[in-house]
């Protein structure tokens, strides 16, 4: 280096230490590719509170260990649809109603949900639930009054309204929120991310639970065998009853099937804007009954 300027040689001494570092052999430490499981979550529907992929990176760290590594993205609807077109895939994938492409891919599990036999094989299990409420600003729900139906995604609050008997404004769920809580109207029909915004403002509320119907299940899927046992783990892990009294820290309910309609997890786009479009426009029961998945 005789020749280069004094000032220079502090920089090339830097350089050279860091390329050394970069090309150093790792002997020790290194990640199998072949056991580092690839987890895609898209939020289909409004959750409680908090990150729905941030809950299933807690839980995929504690099975980390051995060699074996979960890699936890955050993907939209549109997102996800647009990589399974590229031919890009995870290993698993957390999702709920508005994404029919992951019927194609889904394997068979070998536990059961009515929600998700397409071909009578269950291809998907929920791990999480919401609920659709009846909420009123006073403890009389036999007072005639207008009623706002919220919807916040792809999920379908009309036929929980219809099968319900109710008759409402559809509006998008912030919007339902506001106006609600302004007077606008008597009754909200809405799910639990709105018990979260009513604690939280601590607004004195009452709800009933609406029994007949229900869409709002995050639900798993495995879409590879390459690594199905490390999948097959972290499902057993997130169906635990550990993972199942954690739920509450995001908002959301144990997943617990009890309504007797659902609609098909993999039903497609325009499927679903029928049953919306019928629902809202006087939802004739055996027209939804025959689209709906009963029990």
């Amino acid at each position: 280096m005789k020749g280069l300027p004094k000032r220079i040689l502090p920089f090339l001494l830097i350089a050279v230490l860091f390329l050394s570092l970069a090309f150093y052999p790792k002997k020790t430490g290194a990640v199998d590719p072949q056991r580092v499981v690839e987890i895609w979550n898209v939020d289909t529907f409004e959750g409680g509170k908090g990150s729905r992929t941030a809950f299933l990176g807690q839980i995929a760290r504690k099975l980390e260990g051995d060699g074996r590594y979960f890699y936890v993205l955050s993907y939209t609807a549109e997102g996800a649809r647009k990589a399974f077109s590229d031919g890009n895939c995870p290993d698993m994938i957390s999702f709920g109603l508005g994404l029919p492409e992951v019927g194609a891919l889904a394997l068979p599990l070998s536990r059961d949900f009515y929600g998700a036999r397409p071909d009578g094989r269950t291809l998907a299990v929920p791990w999480c639930m919401g609920k659709y409420y009846l909420f009123c600003l006073e403890d009389d729900f036999g007072k005639e009054g207008a009623y706002a139906i919220s919807r916040g995604g792809a999920n379908l609050p009309e036929v929980a309204a219809a099968l319900a008997g109710i008759r409402g404004e559809v509006l998008d769920a912030s919007e339902a929120y506001v106006r609600f809580l302004n007077g606008e109207f008597r009754y909200l029909l809405g799910t639990q991310r709105d018990v979260k915004r009513f604690e939280s403002r601590g607004t004195v509320f009452f709800s009933k639970k609406l029994s007949l119907y229900n869409d709002l299940y995050q639900c798993l899927a495995i879409l590879k065998n390459d690594r199905r046992e490390d999948c097959d783990a972290f499902l057993d892990v997130m169906l635990s009853g550990e993972t199942r009294s954690r739920l509450a820290d995001i908002g959301m309910l144990p997943p617990d099937p009890s309504e007797r309609y659902t609609v098909s997890l993999f039903a497609s786009n325009d499927a679903l804007a029928a049953l919306r479009k019928n629902a809202a426009e006087g939802g004739e029961i055996n027209f939804l009954e025959k689209y709906l998945k009963s029990r």
